[in-house]
């Protein structure tokens, strides 16, 4: 029997990013609650020579997620499928966001092994686009990923894992929205566990010099160089059995951490040399001292983003740490006229073996550039991102999928040895490219 069920796509939708650097007006803007009214979507795309684009929480700091024709938001197909506790497997649904996701599993005594530091984000995307967090042990978010479903052009579903569809399970892992639209992820949990974080200042020098002792030292270890300075702040985060307690001090941070610094960042914007000295004050008043929280791991993963930014993210072999960070610095003391906001985030995954993940065979170091827009104002930034990019290349780096970059299909034939094995299962998945954009456009033709 043939159910007709009737989607009605919203006009004249506007959708922004997260930070709003990029943005779209969909001709028809679609919330679907079920499979068939996806599938009657893409029938309607496909009648009216449409593309489709499928979005999440629309944190991507580049346009991976624009599109003028139809876009499909997965927001209300969020349940949690299937808790496996003897597996410590939980399935759900695409659309929900791992903030619902980490409420869910706690109270079932669960946990993701690791997270990234925003969780207002789509399962779906979150794998979709390669998300990271650190530590030497765990792989990007997608190597979480045991299963998952798809729903492809033709309208079939196939499911995939290690053993079932193998092949296009290692390219849907990582997917960038092309093969299809993410019906259902399976993840793989571990049991509920309390984070004690400690943050503590250093040097530049001594953090490169010992980087093999901090990485031993601490499960997800990261940390953050203050450009024009030698300032490091060491952010250390390891399972713990004491009790929740935190040092920090919300006012300060706030009051301080944000107001005053999008007003001083503003300012600069008329008189760039102050940024040095800006970044150097902020570490003096916020960084310069041992800070120690202890929380439910989810709580201590996630950190606000605060206000809106321009980023890059590449990932290098971890062996390159050194040199590419000392290059960059170089870069900046021999271009005064070059400025950088801070931090320079530096954080650390362990090789993997999905198609497209920026750690395909190989651990690495990501390295993640900042700009903050204060007021929404843009900061010239085009020197530092082509210099950083630069760098990146040169030590065989592979950009983060979500953030804005420069590369085009010559680039990514150079960096993913199995770039052509995700291109042939893409055409063959998506023969017709009614799931292309822009953004993806420049990755594969």
């Amino acid at each position: 029997l043939l159910v007709s069920v009737q989607v009605h796509g919203q006009g004249g939708v506007k959708f922004r990013n997260w930070a709003k650097t990029y943005g779209s007006s969909p001709e028809l803007y679609f919330q679907p609650t079920s499979v068939e009214e996806i599938r009657e979507i893409l029938d309607m795309a496909r009648q009216r020579d449409k593309r489709v684009k499928v979005v999440g929480g629309g944190h991507s700091p580049s346009d991976i997620a624009c599109t003028d024709d139809f876009m499909i938001q997965m927001g209300k197909m969020n349940r949690v499928l299937k808790v496996d506790k003897e597996k410590q497997q939980v399935t759900v649904e695409g659309g929900i966001f791992l903030s619902d996701l980490n409420v869910e599993l706690n109270k079932h005594g669960l946990a993701l092994a690791n997270l990234g530091a925003v969780s207002e984000v789509a399962a779906a995307g979150v794998i979709g686009t390669g998300t990271h967090n650190t530590g030497i042990k765990h792989g990007i978010l997608p190597t979480q990923v045991v299963a998952l479903t798809l729903l492809i052009a033709s309208g079939e579903i196939l499911e995939c894992s290690e053993s079932i569809n193998a092949d296009i399970f290692q390219a849907a892992r990582l997917h960038l929205g092309c093969l299809g639209v993410v019906l259902t992820v399976t993840f793989q949990c571990v049991p509920q566990f309390h984070l004690h974080e400690v943050a503590f200042p250093s040097t530049l020098t001594e953090v490169l010099d010992h980087l093999e002792d901090h990485l031993k030292r601490s499960q997800y270890f990261r940390f953050l160089w203050f450009p024009h300075s030698e300032n490091v702040s060491v952010i250390y985060q390891d399972p713990t059995n004491k009790p929740p307690s935190s040092s920090a001090n919300w006012l300060w941070d706030y009051a301080v951490g944000y107001y005053l610094l999008e007003f001083l960042l503003w300012i600069s914007t008329f008189v760039p040399s102050l940024v040095r000295w800006i970044n150097r004050f902020f570490f003096w008043l916020l960084f310069s001292s041992r800070v120690e929280n202890i929380a439910i791991s989810y709580k201590i993963f996630n950190y606000e983003c605060r206000f809106k930014q321009h980023v890059q993210d590449w990932a290098i072999p971890i062996e390159k740490t050194k040199e590419a960070l000392l290059e960059l610095k170089a870069a900046l003391e021999n271009n005064p006229k070059m400025v950088a906001h801070y931090p320079v985030e530096v954080r650390f995954a362990r090789g993997d073996e999905i198609w497209l993940s920026p750690c395909f065979q190989r651990d690495s170091c990501y390295m993640n550039i900042i700009m903050y827009r204060p007021y929404g104002k843009n900061v010239p930034r085009l020197n530092y991102w082509l210099t950083y990019e630069g760098i990146m290349k040169k030590h065989g780096g592979r950009p983060h999928w979500a953030k804005a970059h420069s590369c085009t299909r010559k680039d990514f034939e150079k960096m993913y040895p199995a770039f052509p094995k995700f291109c042939s299962i893409r055409e063959k998945l998506d023969p017709t490219g009614i799931f292309l954009n822009t953004y993806l456009e420049k990755v594969f033709y």
